[in-house]
């Protein structure tokens, strides 16, 4: 028979139990966060009717393409999920009982057709957190405080860039560009800090913009504006006006928690999802071992009364982390040593399975995660394992212990022995 190549799926990965321990801490981490700041949990399907996640509610053009797309065997056209925030939008349509405001938080699988590179692949888990219900940016202050707690649990310094779209919006009718091509406008302008000038230039060219445009955005780009540039236009432009006052109200919060010097206003953040209609915000590490974003979320008040099929908005903020990317940063920053201890008690049986797990089970009801060996490894060899694996501490359990009704609990670091009482 021939032997079978096996590998992964490109951008996919497999996760062995000394990597898997650590995710799941993180995982837990921002877990624990989520419930500290009363979010609930819910979970949705990987897989969804295409025309959901193909909504002009959701992603927008350029997600599209990342897609994963497929048929079931009724031909119904279906995908899998981009992200989070969708089937979570689909949930409060479906939903309308729901009590508001409604703060949900969700950890799961979603793929991407995208490009890959450190702490990007296809296959990857985020978790989010939502607030629907809440108009004042009050909601977006909590999420990005929630933010700086979680990685502070993490011991990872970050740093939390911050913009709106109404601006951005609004700054692009005053440099007269047209209203079609908006969209695709702010999705150039993103890749700023990715792409030099003149990449940029030739990219909003292809765009068929106005020379007159072009020159205006260049303009922009070169005033290396403050929220004051901004203010010097609200006058002439209502959705200026409106993200002047949301940028405002927005800084107030964030110096009410002391969170103002983390959290930083950058005009020129994008986030290209077409989804977004007010606030928008990154998170980047601030040792830039890696530079593209490890979080990031924003406002999106016309995803759900759009799927729902009315003009009625649903104020809605969000905010998404990246499991495997916050790993990756971790690793890169050398703070994941050696193997994780994940068992408290190993016991060695000599000749005595059945009275070792008798002793575990006793010990595991005492709340000690105890492990037995039963591979039939020698003694030596058993220690070796325990030395690998970190083991806190074990039990030799021969027949003399046995006929002693006494065992010895070795402490694998100072190499003291507490005899103890056998009991079952």
């Amino acid at each position: 028979m021939k032997k079978m190549d096996y590998q992964n799926v490109r951008g996919t990965q497999d996760f062995l139990p000394e990597q898997e321990v650590v995710r799941r801490k993180i995982r837990r981490t921002l877990e624990d966060t989520f419930i500290l700041y009363g979010c609930k949990p819910i979970e949705t399907p990987m897989i969804n009717y295409t025309d959901l996640m193909a909504s002009k509610y959701g992603g927008g053009a350029e997600i599209l393409q990342e897609m994963y797309t497929l048929t079931d065997r009724g031909e119904r056209e279906l995908a899998l999920r981009y992200d989070l925030t969708i089937p979570f939008a689909k949930v409060v349509a479906m939903n309308p009982g729901l009590a508001m405001p409604f703060k949900r938080y969700e950890i799961g699988k979603v793929f991407r057709d995208g490009p890959i590179k450190a702490g990007r692949f296809r296959e990857f888990t985020q978790c989010d957190v939502d607030i629907v219900g809440v108009k004042s940016q009050a909601a977006e202050a909590e999420l990005m405080m929630m933010a700086v707690n979680a990685f502070e649990k993490l011991d990872v310094n970050i740093f939390i860039q911050y913009n709106n779209r109404k601006l951005l919006y609004g700054l692009l009718q005053v440099l007269e560009v047209d209203e079609q091509k908006m969209n695709r406008v702010i999705l150039v302008l993103d890749k700023m800090e990715k792409i030099d000038r003149m990449t940029l230039a030739k990219e909003l060219t292809e765009l068929g913009i106005s020379q007159k445009s072009l020159k205006n955005i260049e303009s922009f780009l070169d005033a290396a504006p403050t929220l004051s540039y901004f203010e010097t236009f609200q006058d002439e432009n209502n959705f200026i006006k409106q993200g002047v006052a949301e940028v405002h109200e927005l800084m107030d919060y964030l110096n009410a928690l002391n969170i103002a010097q983390t959290c930083i206003f950058n005009p020129f953040l994008a986030r290209g999802l077409e989804i977004y209609t007010g606030t928008i915000y990154e998170i980047f590490l601030a040792d830039g071992v890696i530079k593209s974003s490890i979080g990031s979320g924003g406002r999106y008040d016309n995803a759900i009364g759009g799927l729902i099929g009315t003009d009625e908005e649903f104020a809605t903020v969000g905010i998404s982390f990246g499991l495997d990317v916050i790993y990756t940063a971790l690793e890169l920053a050398g703070k994941i040593e050696g193997k994780p201890t994940e068992i408290d008690i190993y016991i060695i049986p000599i000749g005595t399975e059945k009275q070792a797990l008798q002793l575990a089970s006793s010990l595991r009801k005492e709340g000690n995660r105890v492990e037995v060996e039963l591979g039939g490894k020698k003694v030596r060899k058993a220690m070796e394992k325990a030395n690998r694996e970190n083991v806190s501490k074990i039990i030799v359990l021969g027949e003399d212990e046995i006929a002693k009704g006494k065992y010895g609990l070795r402490d694998m670091k100072t190499g003291d022995i507490e005899e103890k009482s056998l009991t079952y």
